[in-house]
């Protein structure tokens, strides 16, 4: 008996050509067929037909006038169901193969950073994203009951300045800071070119204020701020500054870009200081060339905590790298610690902010060493004292 010959809809190669275009079309652009209506219908596939075009002609391929049509289109789209490319779900919000490059946990780590990010960091370009994002992915959170939005970590670091120029524009509040020149300079970064900005405040009293020409080399989130890494051109000074404190004058000067394998030697330089210190304050530029080279000797810091305080302490194994810390006795009645030492090598630089770290301890706190710290912290403990007299 003669076995029935079954003809694939896709033998042809014009509907196959199509099929693999339109599989091409939801890579490239995914969220394509977005609507704000109820329902899919055959105008949020209008934009899927427009999209599938210009990708089949940017390959060379030619189809006629008005090809595919609509229906056309959504028994394709079928056929990505029925084979697991798309899932058997309503795509109200545009449609998107799959997870992209993760898979769902990975999505949903990923996913609920960038929601931090957005909320709490104040990250313009996370704020637009994180939208366009959450608004594809509604009808996979309904399919798992809600569970892929809900904020399983989150970063509560919450910015103390205005950071989305949108937001800026929606309330009236415009800073004229650097927020508004970021896509500059992340591209400067990136592309290795120098910039020339200006600085409006220096609240540490240095002076530095007014044009300055760097090489940006990173955006960084730490505490409550954006702060920019930069070079100085003119002499290879590291510096660290908040993103509000520029003005919103940003432009690329007429420097060669010197490319990214140079911005990460710089960075490496860069974070190495961050690594030996303690905050941001990466010092002036004679002592960070001697402590990039291993010439620049540390000292040594040594501080005592009483009370509440040493179960923070012990439970900070990694607050530095180069950090020791040591309990004393125990009381023989009540087994806590009669104290604990804090020790850590730090370059001369970091000792005003290791000081500051000290400070909110209040009277828990004593240093024992060097000597002038043990005298700066004395006398800011007198101070605060008297003002209470």
């Amino acid at each position: 008996m003669t076995k029935k010959v079954s003809h694939h809809p896709y033998i042809d190669k014009q509907a196959l050509d199509r099929l693999l275009l339109l599989i091409s079309t939801l890579v490239q652009y995914p969220g394509v067929g977005y609507s704000d209506s109820e329902s899919v219908n055959g105008n949020a596939l209008q934009p899927v037909q427009q999209r599938l075009r210009e990708v089949a002609a940017a390959m060379g391929i030619e189809f006629p006038e008005g090809y595919p049509a609509i229906p056309t289109i959504r028994k394709d789209m079928e056929t990505l169901r029925h084979y697991g490319i798309l899932d058997k779900r309503m795509y109200r919000w545009g449609y998107y193969l799959g997870t992209g490059a993760l898979n769902r946990e990975e999505l949903q780590i990923a996913f609920n950073a960038l929601a931090s990010q957005a909320k709490y960091q104040g990250n313009p370009q996370a704020r637009r994203i994180y939208s366009t994002v959450a608004k594809r992915l509604r009808g996979f959170d309904l399919e798992l009951k809600g569970e892929f939005f809900y904020p399983v970590r989150q970063h509560l670091n919450r910015a103390i300045v205005y950071t989305d120029p949108d937001e800026m524009a929606e309330r009236r509040e415009y800073r004229n800071t650097l927020f508004h020149q970021l896509d500059v300079v992340e591209q400067a970064i990136v592309q290795g070119q120098a910039i020339e900005v200006c600085r409006n405040s220096d609240p540490y009293g240095r002076k530095r204020v007014g044009m300055m020409r760097v090489w940006p080399l990173q955006l960084i989130y730490y505490d409550h701020a954006w702060y920019l890494i930069y070079e100085y051109c003119d002499n290879g000074l590291f510096a660290i500054s908040r993103v509000n404190r520029f003005s919103d004058y940003c432009q690329f000067i007429s420097l060669p870009a010197r490319g990214l394998t140079a911005q990460e030697q710089s960075l490496q330089k860069a974070h190495k200081l961050l690594d030996n210190g303690w905050g941001l304050y990466l010092g002036e530029l004679e002592e960070q060339q001697a402590e990039l080279q291993g010439k620049l000797p540390f000292e040594k810091v040594k501080v005592r905590f009483f009370g509440m305080v040493m179960s923070f302490i012990l439970e900070g194994d990694r607050r530095h790298p180069r950090q020791k810390v040591r309990p004393g006795p125990k009381d023989e009645i009540t087994k806590d610690f009669a104290y604990v030492d804090y020790e850590v090598m730090l370059p001369p630089r970091a000792l005003k902010e290791f000081i500051l770290w000290v400070f909110k301890h209040a009277n828990h706190a004593q240093v024992l060493s060097p000597p002038t710290l043990v005298e700066q912290h004395r006398e800011a403990m007198k101070t605060a004292a008297a003002r209470y007299l």
